[in-house]
């Protein structure tokens, strides 16, 4: 049996992993990372760009059919989907490539090992039949996440039934398709595909739709996406089976009716768990709940419990998006490296977006957070905003919520044209921690999308005032 003892070991070389391990050198630990492969993140290999890069053909294809209403007659697109999947595989092996790249720097330095890990101990870990690791200080779980299906989906171990890592290789755009799930992840896919030539049905059973929480933003992005792809969004799947060279499923909504169908693809995207079965982090002292997750960690220093173990990125399971898992592999990478001394971690403002077509995003709080006494809300609506209607893509709702007391802007969702953009305005801004008056004085140029944003701050401006009498506080710091 080999030893090696070091001061940090990081579990895993995803994002967080890697800047895990990086932050921890930087603190002045001698650190490795450990992964059984294959390497390469969960973004560039099965995530963020793989998917935005069947986003991008299935946006030509949409230009081209929406040409007409600016008098241009292109006709309907030809769709090669062999060609539409090589350049997705092989911008997505480019990217990964990247992480390849960096990957084998690493080994070479002795400082990337492969093979899985598990815990024998609270600073020891078995790698491997052969080598044991020991952590003088403590060990960052980075193991990221995996694809987890519905069980009457799971059990049919069928090839017509795949999830969002697998999308990316299918040779052929389906006919049909019925995406299970309607998260992020399944209505990007879901709607790109019905770009692509698919007649798609998304289905899921709470109701909620690319995970909006605000009900007027909710009713406008199922409004939009209704236009492209038929929405079941209060149905439970209640059976399916494979019937010859399609796959039957029965789902029922919530006024009991029960629909039923065939189709010859199915995709599950019904999210991702973190990946810590196997890893018996018991024996390292931390106390599992019956998901087999941490009982407890500090969301500040990312440490589990007492013990020497923190964990980051998706296997934390805080905000399952690529710059958290940086800022996670940061704060987890130090705090190992000089534990048992651990300090909170600065964070930025929540930001998360969509990428459908209008954009989704949230910003800051949330509306389920929201107390409605104290909070007004503003908004606009995109149908009427003058450069959306220029570029007909007038469609969509921005909301956006301050405090009546401060005038202080707390957060935003919405559906919207160039919503990444004004996603981004809106971060800036409530990092800041600017006012809505010191937001309304920034420049707006005209015509913009961002004009949009303006008439949404004046809305929620307006409504502060009124409950206040015109007597908000104002900070007089900044602009």
């Amino acid at each position: 049996m080999r030893e090696q003892t070091v001061d940090v070991a990081v579990i895993g070389a995803g994002t967080a992993g890697l800047n895990a391990r990086r932050a921890a050198e930087k603190a002045g630990a001698h650190a490795v990372a450990i992964d059984p492969g294959p390497l390469g993140t969960t973004c560039a290999r099965v995530g963020c760009m793989p998917s935005k890069l069947l986003i991008a053909a299935a946006e030509a294809a949409h230009a081209v059919r929406e040409a007409r209403h600016f008098g241009v007659h292109a006709g309907e697109p030809r769709v090669v989907p062999g060609e539409v999947m090589g350049r997705v595989r092989r911008e997505r092996d480019r990217f990964v490539g990247f992480q390849l790249k960096d990957a084998k720097a690493l080994s070479e330095r002795g400082l990337l090992i492969d093979g899985r890990a598990r815990f024998v101990a609270p600073n020891e870990l078995a790698v491997g039949d052969d080598l044991r690791v020991t952590a003088r200080r403590a060990v960052v779980v980075a193991v990221g996440s995996a694809v987890r299906l519905p069980p009457i989906l799971a059990r049919l171990e069928s090839s017509r039934v795949i999830d969002s890592d697998k999308v990316f290789e299918l040779e052929a755009i389906p006919e049909r398709l019925l995406v299970v799930g309607a998260g992020p992840i399944g209505v990007e896919l879901g709607q790109a595909l019905a770009r692509l030539g698919s007649r798609v049905t998304l289905l899921c059973a709470d109701g909620k739709v690319a995970a909006i929480r605000d009900p007027a933003v909710l009713a406008a992005a199922k409004s939009a996406l209704a236009r492209e792809m038929t929405l079941h969004t209060r149905s439970n799947l209640e059976a399916a089976e494979e019937r010859g060279d399609e796959v039957w499923v029965r789902f029922r909504g919530e006024d009991g009716e029960v629909s039923e169908g065939t189709w010859p693809l199915v995709l599950a995207a019904t999210g991702r768990a973190p990946r810590l079965s196997g890893l018996e982090l018991e024996r390292a002292g931390v106390e599992l709940d019956d998901k087999g997750r941490p009982r407890e960690f500090d969301k500040t220093t990312l440490q589990c419990g007492e013990a020497p173990v923190f964990i980051a990125g998706d296997a934390a399971g805080l905000r399952p998006l690529l710059h958290e898992a940086i800022d996670d592999g940061q704060i987890a990478g130090r705090n190992a490296a000089t534990f048992p001394e651990v300090l909170p971690g600065e964070r930025r403002a929540p930001l998360s977006i969509v990428f459908t077509d209008p954009q989704v995003a949230f910003v800051g709080r949330r509306f389920d957070s929201l107390d409605l006494s104290t909070c007004s809300i503003g908004q606009v609506d995109f149908g009427d905003q003058g450069r959306a209607r220029v570029m007909a893509k007038n469609h969509g709702l921005l909301r956006v919520y301050g405090a009546d007391a401060t005038g202080a802007l707390l957060g935003a969702e919405l559906v919207a044209p160039a919503g990444e953009h004004l996603a981004h305005l809106l971060a800036w801004a409530i990092q800041s921690e600017l006012t809505v008056d010191q937001v309304l004085r920034l420049p707006f140029y005209h015509p913009v999308v961002e004009e949009g944003l303006r008439s949404a701050l004046i809305d929620l401006r307006s409504k502060m005032s009124a409950k206040t009498g015109g007597a908000t506080s104002r900070k007089s710091s900044g602009p």
